[in-house]
């Protein structure tokens, strides 16, 4: 009974996290949805993969509705054996976005165990920790991955700890398993700053190891980390291997053009370019905000309420109260470094005191090396801000060129600064009088002095944000006024949010300080001071994700209606694609039709620069071409017909969809009668500025040195390929010529998986046209298709299982052991 006891206050901080989780989004209580818009743009992508999957039963690894024709691979593909991902979905038991914040709060109890952190301590620190303004706000946007990964890693860090403590078996079985389902969330570049985490743990370790020159631990805890990574990996093999073929074909890839869609030179030596990986960089003094969370304005749709300067200088104007109210809670207030921030990274005022007083008062190492990694993830996070670091890290370390928006690297940060402050208040209240004194004075004279030297240097920032010239124009005359009121508003808000940080701080030291003298008993000040702490936390979270997010399950699982240019469109029984100039990025398209556009951090790459090379450069040739009395184009347009786009849908002066049709798109096939010969995909590109896709047929015999056996080939008007049946994995054609031919199929080449067969019998093919598919059909009538069976997902798999297996076998085993030896202590 005494040993079950012991297990109370942890099955009462699970109760207490799924009580919180609940209550903090407690519209899903009410049948409810939150609306992300990030997951908006995944239901419009994945809604043919979902509708296949759930009419027949399969699963298609490859989707037509996306960018001509992609994988699936990272749109929420299943994979055979795919236990952990099972797993998972048990620990998630709680209505969506709930159960990720139940995750974070799980997750981050089990690293304050790992770190002998009392319960109540651990439990309020949890809090903290999954009521990070960055961890909630995600969840509004729905950066699910992002949400799910960063949920796991506490976990990661609690079963390395463990290891490294010498608890071989329950810390090998934690990171084993831990970090399989940190991988399964599939959010690699979240998997990644873990990783470098971890790095700056295992050097501490490692040199504390060496310093005691305990080799034996060293091999010992380093053969246990070589298995879990093993296994875990292996677990998921099918969705790594499988988004690892894909990656170097996707944007995250190097390309291969050495020159930029405006003619200039590619000097870039990373897989993305620098802008694109740094475009999102924190600037310096902006860090500050994860201290007080409106120095540099919030987000970009502030509402500053009714008192403030804002709503009085609209209120001057002669609006209403209604039409300054409105306007004051959507206000452009944000005046970083980044081009847009939802919220503040806020991590929280008592947080950061709490922090600086675990540096001085805890006595453990281990404390240097979370602050290690806080402050590499602080410096990172600052991308072109802070070039000597960054391009080091871009050219150098390896994989780090694969991830952009480096201020999200702040995560690790985030992590570290609440694990120093729950430390620092556990040992705070284990330590002798003098030295609680010492440090308490010390760590709030370090944290107000901060705060009084921001309000010191407020007179050099000049509160300008890169939106103002924007505002000015979009105001005519009213714009300059309109501006200096904003950054009135936004010294309004520099100094009030300090204020409020600064209060905090002093009311946490000052409870402290009662409990030192006796005035408070310890469980008075605990709550008092994780009290402040949490609610700090959940006041400024509820500014940006709250009930206002959360619309009927109706309207979430449907997010778009069709207009009545899609009604038109779709009224076309016939084979083709749809292209919305202004939402080629976008998924709207891709929920109604097969799109050449969509919404994808991996795109495929060459399909991207088709449009950012060719099309895009062109666009005032596509506007001039259209006729506007039959709405249909008069001129050829070389990339949009071989890709088969028959309708291009435009806006009207009044923002409503017109659909515009392509009379010249080329179709799902055609046999030509040329081929172009290239040795660069330089060439190939550029010779689709002008091509007649119809009869000529670029192929870059550099790269398919034997695709065609000669330069010409006769047709006729006779020659046809008839499509006859199409789904996401599998096409059919019927073909017929008299002589042999070269057919081209407006289908995106994919090297990987997809298997071409001539009447039954396998015929290699290969890209022409820069993305499309070719191959040789002898004369006659002849029955082509195309399956695709990636064998990367059959091999995957296979290992997952075995992987699984092996994880049970250890898991059993490692249980057995324990048992065994607690029964052998406790005799």
């Amino acid at each position: 009974m005494k040993n079950i006891s012991k297990y109370y206050p942890h099955l009462l901080a699970v109760i207490g996290f799924v009580f919180v989780s609940l209550v903090y989004f407690y519209p899903v209580l009410q049948g409810k949805k939150i609306y992300q818009s990030d997951i908006a743009q995944y239901t419009g992508m994945a809604k043919e993969q979902n509708d296949f999957r759930k009419e027949t039963g399969d699963e298609p690894y490859w989707t037509n509705s996306a960018f001509g024709g992609m994988p699936t691979y990272q749109m929420g593909a299943n994979y055979p054996h795919n236990y952990i991902k099972k797993i998972d979905s048990v620990l998630r038991f709680l209505p969506r976005p709930a159960d990720y914040l139940f995750l974070y709060f799980i997750g981050f109890y089990i690293l304050m165990m790992a770190l002998r952190v009392s319960p109540l301590k651990a439990f309020f620190g949890a809090l903290a920790f999954g009521l990070s303004t960055y961890l909630i706000i995600i969840l509004g946007v729905g950066h699910n991955a992002k949400a799910h990964a960063i949920a796991y890693m506490p976990m990661v860090v609690a079963g390395v700890i463990l290891v490294f403590q010498k608890r071989y078996i329950v810390g090998g079985l934690l990171t084993m398993m831990a970090a399989a389902l940190e991988i399964n969330a599939n959010h690699f570049q979240m998997t990644y700053y873990l990783l470098l985490l971890l790095l700056v743990l295992a050097i501490y370790f490692i040199i504390e190891i060496v310093k005691s020159k305990d080799f034996k631990h060293l091999g010992k805890a380093m053969g246990v980390f070589v298995v879990a990574g093993i296994l875990a990996l292996g677990a998921n093999a099918a969705n790594l291997m499988a988004t690892s073929e894909f990656t170097n074909f996707s944007i995250r890839g190097k390309s291969e053009l050495t020159f930029n869609p405006d003619g200039t030179e590619n000097t870039t030596t990373s897989s993305m370019d620098y802008s694109y990986i740094t475009e999102y960089s924190y600037g310096v003094a902006e860090s500050f905000d994860l201290i007080a969370p409106r120095l540099f304005g919030g987000g970009v749709r502030e509402d500053v309420g009714e008192d403030s300067h804002l709503y009085n200088f609209i209120l001057g104007l002669g609006a209403s109260n209604a039409e300054a109210r409105e306007f004051a809670a959507n206000s452009p207030t944000y005046w970083g470094d980044q081009p847009i921030v939802e919220a503040p990274a806020y991590i929280g005022a008592v947080i950061f005191f709490l922090a600086i007083l675990g540096l001085f008062i805890d006595k453990r190492k281990i404390k240097y090396a979370f602050l290690a990694g806080a402050i590499l993830s602080l410096l990172l996070s600052w991308g072109k801000n802070f070039p000597a670091l960054t391009n080091f890290f871009i050219d150098n370390v390896p994989l780090y060129d694969k991830f952009r928006a480096v201020s999200s690297i702040q995560v690790i940060l985030e992590l570290c600064f609440p694990v120093l402050a729950i430390m620092g208040l556990q040992s705070f209240f284990k330590s002798e009088k003098q030295e609680q004194l010492k440090a308490l004075y010390s760590a709030g004279g370090a944290a107000l002095g901060v705060i009084v030297l921001l309000f010191l240097f407020k007179g050099s920032f000049d509160f300008s944000g890169g939106s103002d010239d924007q505002i000015r124009q979009m105001y005519g005359q009213m714009g300059p006024d309109f501006v200096k009121a904003l950054i009135e508003q936004r010294k309004e808000m520099y100094t009030s949010d300090l204020l409020r940080s600064g209060i905090l701080i002093l009311i946490s030291a000052g409870a402290l300080w009662m409990f030192v003298n006796k005035k408070l008993s310890d469980f008075v000040t605990v709550l008092v001071v994780c009290g402040l702490m949490v609610f700090d936390l959940f006041f400024i979270d509820k500014n940006y994700v709250n009930k206002d997010n959360f619309k009927s399950a109706s309207q979430v699982d449907r997010p778009f209606q069709a207009s009545a240019a899609d009604e038109f469109i779709m009224k076309d029984t016939s084979s083709y694609r749809v292209y919305e100039p202004y939402g080629r990025l976008q998924a709207r398209t891709s929920y109604f039709h097969e799109s050449v556009g969509g919404y994808s951090a991996v795109r495929p790459q060459r399909t991207d620069q088709l449009f950012t090379y060719n099309v895009e450069n062109n666009m005032g040739v596509l506007f001039k071409s259209v006729d506007p009395e039959t709405m249909t184009f008069t001129e050829s347009l070389p990339v949009l017909n071989m890709l088969n786009v028959k309708y291009v849908l435009l806006q009207s002066n009044d923002n409503q969809d017109i659909p515009v049709e392509n009379p010249f798109a080329n179709g799902s096939g055609w046999f030509v009668n040329t081929v172009k010969k290239v040795n660069s995909a330089d060439e190939e590109i550029k010779a689709l500025d002008s091509l007649d896709t119809k009869n000529v047929a670029v192929v870059n015999v550099a790269k398919f040195p034997e695709a065609v056996s000669r330069a010409t080939f006769a047709t006729d008007s006779t020659a046809t390929v008839k499509l006859v049946k199409r789904e996401p994995n599998y096409i059919k054609y019927k073909t017929n010529n008299t002589n042999d031919g070269l057919a081209v199929f407006s289908e995106i080449y994919y090297p990987k998986g997809w298997i071409a067969t001539i009447d039954g019998k396998e015929q290699p093919h290969f890209q022409a046209d820069y993305v499309l598919r070719a191959m040789q059909i002898p004369a006659g009538k002849h029955t082509v298709e195309f399956k695709f069976e990636p064998q990367v997902v059959k091999k995957g798999s296979t290992i997952a299982l075995i992987s699984f297996i092996l994880m049970l076998v250890l898991m059993a085993a490692g249980i057995y052991f324990g048992t065994k030896k607690k029964s052998e202590t406790a005799e």
